[in-house]
């Protein structure tokens, strides 16, 4: 996440699409991955991805979106997850991953919800929603609070005008969804745009560093 700065995340409950995906992001660069558990039978996709990445994408890092309790946390560290996110801050989840020393980033819309989940050992934190709090809320943040790390998500574009917005901010990284692959891309299986559109938003974050 630090070394390249950005964190696709996606959901597709079809396994060969999911793979294409997350094969066409590894070859514009990425190498931290995160599929959300947003379907029935998520957790299928996401074990099948993970032992692809093992085997095909060397050095991938595999991690899981949207998870709001421990029990589906405990559930996909199982299936190989090397990294937990959520839309909310669950303090019950930390102990969960910090036992497996996997990291949990929760989704965070305050300064004092950072602050906790700081405290109970978060080391990176998920500033959501993006597009509501905004880039002021990440530069007001690690005013009083410099040694923060975080990640924002929603309403993150692979523009330069957009990522230079958040970079200049401090986030520490960033996670793009549906701007990175647009539906209508995915279902023509145009791997080539979702290949370009990866290597032109890293390279735009690593001139902005």
């Amino acid at each position: 996440m630090k070394e390249t700065g950005m964190v696709p995340v996606f959901y597709n409950a079809d396994v060969e699409t999911s793979k294409a995906v997350l094969k066409a992001c590894y070859e514009g660069g990425v190498r931290a991955f995160e599929f959300t558990n947003r379907g029935d039978f998520a957790q299928e996709v996401f074990g099948e991805l993970v032992k692809y990445a093992n085997k095909e994408l060397p050095g991938m890092i595999m991690g899981i979106g949207s998870v709001v309790d421990p029990g589906t946390a405990a559930m996909y560290l199982q299936l190989g997850a090397n990294f937990v996110v959520g839309p909310l801050f669950n303090p019950e989840i930390a102990p969960i991953c910090n036992r497996r020393l996997v990291p949990y980033c929760p989704g965070c819309g305050t300064v004092s919800e950072v602050g906790k989940a700081q405290e109970l050992g978060c080391d990176l934190c998920k500033v959501f929603p993006g597009d509501v709090l905004g880039p002021n809320f990440v530069k007001g943040l690690m005013a009083p609070m410099p040694w923060s790390k975080l990640m924002v998500t929603g309403g993150v574009e692979p523009s330069k005008e957009n990522l230079t917005a958040w970079m200049k901010s401090g986030v520490y990284c960033v996670g793009m969804g549906s701007k990175l692959f647009p539906g209508d891309k995915v279902k023509a299986e145009d791997w080539a745009y979702v290949t370009e559109q990866c290597k032109e938003a890293l390279a735009i974050i690593a001139e902005l560093r």
